[in-house]
């Protein structure tokens, strides 16, 4: 009777996931927090050179000899300890490194972003913790912009006064995610938004652009610079947006309207 419980309990819930436009990277067991770690990299450095993610010291495939723009969905690892190493597309040169303890249900990014005058990497930890019958969409912000130290993220209905407005991501560092690496994710009604990045504390927009955030949809926001590493003009960014559930790997490059 338990057993039965349990599948109809399954079958419920998976016909609730298809009707609200669940993706493959949002099944029964993602929300229930029991699926495999599941990794995937973007790669979020204009005009940077081609690299190879090595996880363990193999070689990703599915993060191999990748350029900018490049977004992998999310691929299963195995539990355990992961050691990541960036490095470019021959693998002569590290570019950097992270370690982490992949744990069931959650999922890991691996970003790579500018440095000081070369490019880095850094790590976010989703424990993806999203309600059985939510249809909000998940959004997360990473400031990958060392030419924009600290903003704020406001997602807002089309035109409004940003006046009256609070940031939805308050005071983003450089090579930081908000929410908190180790945080679920920001759920948000799905529906079009307007993105602005602005200057922390200040209200003086340095990026404008309108987007269509779907139901269910998993968004991470990337600020990066504009023109890459040879051009870092203080607060010269434009935003990146990778899908979880695209499977062209490629991130969108919102276009921003000043």
């Amino acid at each position: 009777m338990k057993l039965l419980k349990l599948l109809l309990l399954a079958t419920a819930t998976m016909s609730i996931l298809t009707a609200c436009g669940g993706s493959d990277d949002d099944d029964l067991d993602d929300r229930l927090n029991i699926a495999d770690p599941k990794l995937r990299f973007v790669h979020a450095v204009p005009a940077g050179p081609n690299v190879t993610l090595y996880r363990n010291g193999n070689a990703e495939a599915d993060a191999t000899d990748v350029g900018y723009k490049y977004a992998s969905q999310y691929y299963d690892i195995g539990e355990g300890n992961s050691a990541l190493e960036l490095k470019t597309a021959d693998g002569a040169i590290s570019v950097g490194s992270n370690s982490f303890d992949a744990q069931r249900g959650h999922k890991y990014t691996s970003v790579a972003l500018i440095g000081d005058g070369k490019a880095d990497v850094m790590l976010v930890d989703d424990p993806y913790n999203k309600g059985i019958t939510s249809d909000n969409a998940r959004v997360r912000v990473v400031n990958a912009a060392f030419n924009a130290q600290n903003v704020d993220v406001y997602l807002t209905d089309p035109g409004v006064d940003l006046a009256t407005q609070t940031a939805r991501f308050a005071a983003v560092p450089y090579k930081t995610a908000k929410p908190d690496s180790g945080s679920d994710s920001e759920e948000l009604e799905g529906q079009t938004y307007q993105i602005r990045v602005t200057e922390a504390g200040t209200q003086n927009v340095i990026f404008n652009a309108t987007a269509d955030l779907p139901a269910n949809a998993d968004w991470l926001l990337l600020v990066v610079p504009a023109d890459g590493i040879g051009a870092l003009v203080p607060n010269n960014v434009k935003v990146l947006v990778a899908k979880s559930d695209d499977d062209t790997k490629a991130t969108l490059e919102l276009t921003n309207t000043p």
